[in-house]
């Protein structure tokens, strides 16, 4: 690697992650993807051209993999390429600073350290973009990782990290030593590392496949899933209402029987906007209800849009409302999961976990507003609920947890809604805004994730596709193709398990981050400290400052 140029070692750092990341078939390259990274952090003669080489390789890597955000957002992309790439720099930085002060001994641990407390900080901040969280990368393989239901996908990033770091210590050990007895036991160490995991979920999975085959074979009842197919861009937001929800009834009712419970359509079903306290009066509603009423035994749980009034005085409105000026009303406006039932009631949940530039405008970029706007993005940001919410039927069956797109890319974030009673995911999306890419097909595979985290069965309602049921397994099942309408049914047990992961939520990266912080404190005192002597020193040996 001396001979290769330094920018031409980070570009292969972003090929090697693109190769391995979901659809690809190549996963097995993320075990040795971060060496190029690696060498460049401990051959960098400075930090300055370290953070730019980081920094090039975090942009390829984000723009191969998710270059098809540029579809949806201008801003969106803008966020996603250069401003996570920079935020992604971070762990690396801190990694070359430990190395730089305590050698690679510590430096080593404490790159894994900082990468999960920086993926932790990722999904807890308003410019959240976990898309590219290291342990989503198994989403094609969810035979790997069957003991994410005690780590989340946290525990794969880890893996990730510490075979990458085995695999080029075992590199470097070979070029300055040969086959010795230190090589070897590195080389034993590695195979451990990558073989233990593999095993441990082997043997998980022969037990979760029976208890999920069990469950089934008690399950009576069937949920109904809908694709209805339709063009974000050309028609669903610009056609008939009326046309729309018509389309959704029909395909349902191909399916609907009477072992029917629940029936899903995707995020934004009915794209009208709707005051919330007028959803059994709003006339393009109608229909629903008229549907409901001919099937008394099912529950609908659909996308909509809709706003709720706060009225004049701006004390009573909520931090995230917009001025009507003609009217002088506050409101807000939200991405809402509505869960309606035959006797006109009806709960709702307003998606909390927004898109950074479309669906929300983080507070310390508010300035960007107007420019946000103009290139597709929103001016302020959308109301979000405070809290997770689980719908609840009348016969209390099947308690849904209603996801809501991005939101199920949140892995400790799932959790909350199984700890609240939820017995069964449904997520409801619109990948159309993408097109035909691999993102939509990403966004399915990290949903096996889910599965496994909480070993609860995925009903998933893609606008355009992919729809599926996902076992608890992570295996797809009757996965639809994208640009069809369609709608499948399936019989699906209404479990009560509790995984690990669910009950104590993602202790990994808690516990890392907390470290990750004790550790930058303790690099920040001694940093200090040198500069301190140094500046002594200097001064001690400069005449003119005696």
């Amino acid at each position: 690697m001396k001979r290769i140029p330094p920018v031409l070692v980070a570009l292969s750092g972003s090929l090697l992650l693109w190769a391995a990341w979901p659809v690809s078939p190549l996963t097995l390259l993320i075990f040795v993807a971060w060496i190029p990274q690696l060498w460049l952090s401990t051959h960098a003669t400075s930090w300055k051209k370290l953070l730019w080489l980081t920094w090039l390789q975090m942009v390829g890597w984000n723009v191969l993999t998710t270059w098809w955000i540029w579809n949806a957002s201008l801003p969106g992309a803008f966020g996603a390429f250069f401003v996570n790439s920079l935020v992604m720099c971070v762990p690396w930085m801190l990694f070359y600073a430990t190395r730089q002060k305590w050698g690679t001994r510590i430096a080593y641990p404490a790159l894994v350290l900082f990468w999960l407390a920086f993926e932790f900080l990722h999904h807890n901040w308003e410019l959240s973009w976990p898309w590219l969280t290291l342990g989503n990368v198994f989403a094609t393989h969810p035979e790997w990782v069957q003991w994410y239901q005690y780590t989340g996908t946290s525990g794969g990033t880890t893996w990730v990290l510490v075979t990458n770091i085995l695999a080029f210590t075992l590199f470097q050990r070979f070029q300055q030593e040969g086959r010795s007895a230190a090589y070897r036991i590195n080389l034993i160490s590695l195979v451990l590392i990558l073989a233990i995991p593999l095993l441990s979920s082997r043997f998980i999975a022969i037990n979760e496949r029976k208890l999920a085959a069990a469950d089934l074979a008690q399950s009576t009842r069937n949920v109904v899933v809908v694709q209805p197919n339709i063009d974000p861009y050309t028609e669903k937001f610009t056609g008939e209402v009326e046309a729309q929800i018509q389309k959704l009834i029909v395909l349902s009712e191909k399916q609907i029987d009477k072992f029917t419970s629940l029936v899903v359509w995707p995020e934004t079903a009915i794209p009208a906007q709707v005051r919330e306290d007028q959803l059994k009066e709003d006339f393009r509603y109608h229909a629903v209800w008229s549907f409901l009423l001919r099937h008394q035994r099912l529950s609908l749980l659909t996308g909509i849009d809709s706003y709720r009034e706060y009225g004049k005085n701006k004390k009573d409105a909520s931090v995230t409302a917009r001025l009507h000026a003609p009217s002088g009303i506050y409101y807000d406006l939200y991405n809402t999961a509505a869960f309606m039932e035959p006797d006109s009631s009806y709960q709702l949940y307003h998606k909390a976990k927004l898109v950074p530039g479309v669906e929300t405008l983080p507070s310390f970029l508010g300035f960007m507003g107007s420019w946000f706007e103009d290139f597709g993005g929103i001016s302020g940001t959308l109301g979000r609920d405070s809290e997770r919410k689980v719908f609840v039927p009348w016969d209390e069956y099947f308690k849904s947890a209603p996801i809501i797109c991005y939101e199920s890319i949140y892995s400790d974030y799932i959790t909350e809604y199984v700890r609240k009673g939820a017995n069964l995911l449904t997520i409801i999306t619109n990948d159309g805004w993408w097109g035909n890419t691999p993102g939509y097909k990403q966004h399915m595979n990290y949903a096996r994730l889910r599965a496994i985290e909480t070993r609860l069965w995925v009903a998933r309602s893609a606008n355009t596709g992919i729809s599926c049921f996902i076992d608890p397994l992570g295996n797809v099942l009757q996965p639809q193709p994208w640009d069809t309408a369609t709608a499948i049914k399936m019989t699906l047990p209404a479990s009560n398990r509790i995984t690990f992961y669910v009950r104590y939520g993602d202790l990994l990266s808690r516990a890392a981050t907390v470290l990750a912080l004790l550790l930058l404190g303790c690099l920040t005192g001694k940093s200090i400290m040198d500069w301190r002597k140094k500046r002594q020193l200097t001064a001690g040996t400069n005449p003119s400052k005696k």
